[in-house]
């Protein structure tokens, strides 16, 4: 079964680090996302730019309105997103607990229900 794995991220948390500590964890990302790439389990693994690059599209009447944001009344925002196919909701949970943000971020996980039949 497939499922996603959602971060969220605070922008002035990130900032905060000092430079050496942002490369380690850049780093301890990579190696995990490669480990589990090998595995199968890791079908692709997503960052998202920060909110401000974000837009919001809505159709009303027919008429497409485009805006900037999402703005947001929290200080976080989906930050990067992944996609898994475990063989269980067991095992994904455990991939995801192995995340190295994990001890620090909530990560979410959602079963993915169906796919569509095109490719992106």
């Amino acid at each position: 079964m497939k499922y996603m794995a959602i971060i969220y991220g605070n922008k002035e948390m990130w900032e905060s680090f000092p430079p050496e500590v942002a490369a380690k964890a850049i780093g301890e990302v990579d190696a995990y996302n490669r480990r589990h790439t090998e595995s199968g389990e890791l079908l692709g693994a997503f960052g998202l730019a920060d909110e401000v690059m974000a837009k919001t599209v809505r159709v009303r009447d027919g008429i497409p309105a485009v805006t900037d944001g999402p703005y947001l009344e929290a200080k976080e925002f989906v930050s990067s997103f992944w996609i898994l196919d475990a063989e269980s909701e067991k095992r994904a949970l455990e991939i995801v607990a192995e995340h190295p943000f994990a001890a620090t971020n909530a990560i979410e996980v959602w079963p993915i229900l169906h796919e569509s039949g095109g490719t992106a």
